[in-house]
């Protein structure tokens, strides 16, 4: 049989492997801003630190609650819908997803002073719930591999690895072994002496020098919440100012599977693995907290300024795993013709992320009752994302790559809104810089908003619409076949805001 020989000089493995593979993506599936929340808001782009007197805007500038006229309620339903090309070896392939969700629901409540002598004027208290991200989303890709196969990635995980600990129990190996069990277990790869425990020199039973047809299915699903807890007030007509304590809670379960068959000449005698199915069922849960500050001026009736201030959010979160793999072994020597290896859940101690802070600056034009136009600039450095602790010896390698490749991204938002009688009608245009000094792996995003409002008096109904893209590279593995597909992800959202006075 042909074999490749894999020798390294590691001994035993050490604690510095991963409990779990946490990875780039897992910070900034949380670090990266949605455009959320009432229709409104939404229609405009969310270019409301300035502007203020909408539920949704307090997450860009606290200080907005305060130009609120009465107490006001709104609820948000939003329809999700996100269309995926991908292009993997010059195969392409599509995949869409709708998803319907209650996205928002809060409240404001308006206190006014009835001292006229006292400098401030008015205060207001909020609660608003919003569904940060809804994780609904499938990405499909296809093509056929000419040079890598998946079982690379279970041979690289088991390089070093004494063979003792590939015949222990699953449920009690570090990640890192867990992969190279599932391998090993399914004949992907074999020991050059079966004999020997202490064996760390494995050989592939995928046959080489042809082709790799390979398939590979992201579904995922969740949300990422938070509840926001604001307060306001206002200083001589002129200066707000306001502060949210933010609650955030997640769950997302993400299931994703690699296939591969080939047709390559078997080998002479031993095992040739013909088919790989790997799957995966990773859920995660947990909450974090952060904070916000903001101020806003009126300069004059027609011009207000912005500045606001969003803490870091600190999580503490939670991964259960569930893996398995099953392949099609020719003349395996234990007559095993469809090996397989599905095993329990494994859960995985808590780990921290900490997410970037962010600075927003904002103006806004107000023409009286003939509508307004608004604009959001804000920074966040996401080299500053952190695992932690941050300098455990685990995630010491994963924050120098956070460092060293992730950058300074800047945010620009840009609305519009024309008032004709109890019409409005709005618009709005949004960029976000990738969070990468090279945006091949996850590049920029640019969005376009409209919507249209009606006034019925005492309540009001608003409708928006989101076109936005992005494209992105789609790993189907971390190690040994990280041949990437190239993803154009387009999201289109319908959302629908009611509002009431009282």
């Amino acid at each position: 049989m042909k074999k490749i020989y894999y020798s390294i000089l590691f001994g035993v493995i050490s604690s510095t492997f991963y409990a779990q593979e946490t990875t780039v993506d897992d910070a900034l599936r949380l670090a990266v801003d949605n455009i959320t929340g009432t229709a409104r808001f939404r229609a405009l782009s969310g270019a409301f630190g300035a502007v203020g007197g909408d539920l949704s805007a307090i997450n860009q500038n606290p200080a907005g609650s305060i130009f609120f006229a009465n107490n006001y309620a709104t609820g948000t339903l939003s329809n999700y819908n996100s269309f995926n090309s991908s292009l993997y070896y010059g195969t392409k392939s599509t995949q869409s997803d709708n998803a319907l969700d209650i996205n928002q629901v809060g409240v404001v409540f308006v206190f006014k002073n009835q001292d006229e002598k006292s400098d401030w004027k008015k205060m207001a208290l909020a609660i608003n719930y919003e569904n940060n991200n809804n994780f609904s989303n499938t990405i499909y890709s296809r093509g056929t591999n000419p040079y890598n196969s998946i079982g690379n990635y279970f041979l690289n995980m088991a390089q070093g690895i004494p063979l003792g600990y590939l015949n222990d129990n699953f449920d009690y190996l570090t990640f890192r072994e867990q992969q190279a069990y599932l391998g090993y277990d399914t004949y992907i790869f074999d020991a050059v002496d079966p004999t020997d425990n202490n064996n760390v020199d494995y050989y592939t039973n995928i046959p080489t020098g042809g082709n790799y047809n390979q398939e590979n299915l992201i579904y995922s699903s969740g949300y990422n919440g938070k509840i926001a807890l604001n307060f306001s007030t206002m200083y001589l007509d002129k200066l707000s100012l306001g502060a949210n304590l933010n609650f955030h809670f997640m769950n997302i379960q993400k299931l994703f599977t690699v296939y591969e068959s080939n047709n390559n000449p078997l080998y002479d005698t031993g095992s040739t693995i013909t088919r790989i199915t790997f799957d995966n069922d990773l859920i995660t849960t947990g909450g974090g907290f952060s904070f916000n500050l903001g101020a806003i001026y009126k300069a004059s009736d027609n011009i207000r300024f912005g500045v606001a201030y969003e803490s870091p959010t600190w999580y503490k979160l939670t991964d259960e795993l569930t893996q398995g793999v099953r392949t099609t072994s020719i003349n395996n020597p234990d007559g095993n013709t469809n090996p397989n290896s599905y095993q329990n859940t494994i859960i995985y101690s808590p780990y921290y992320v900490q997410t970037p802070s962010k600075l927003t600056g904002s103006l806004a034009l107000i023409f009286g009752k003939y509508g307004l136009l608004s604009a959001d600039v804000s920074t966040k450095d996401y080299s500053s994302t952190r695992f932690k602790p941050k300098n455990d010896i685990t995630y010491i390698g994963l924050n120098n790559f956070m460092s060293n490749n992730l950058d300074k991204a800047i945010e620009v938002r840009l609305g519009g809104e024309y008032k004709i009688k109890q019409f409005s009608l709005r618009a709005g245009y949004h960029f976000d810089q990738s969070p990468y000094k090279v945006d091949q792996t996850f590049g920029d995003l640019t969005g376009y908003t409209g919507g249209i409002g009606y006034n019925f008096g005492e309540s009001k109904l608003d409708l928006a619409y989101t076109h936005e893209y992005r494209n992105m590279n789609i790993g189907f593995l971390s190690s040994g076949m990280t041949d990437p597909a190239r993803v154009n992800r387009k999201n289109n959202n319908v959302t629908v805001s009611y509002s009431i006075n009282f």
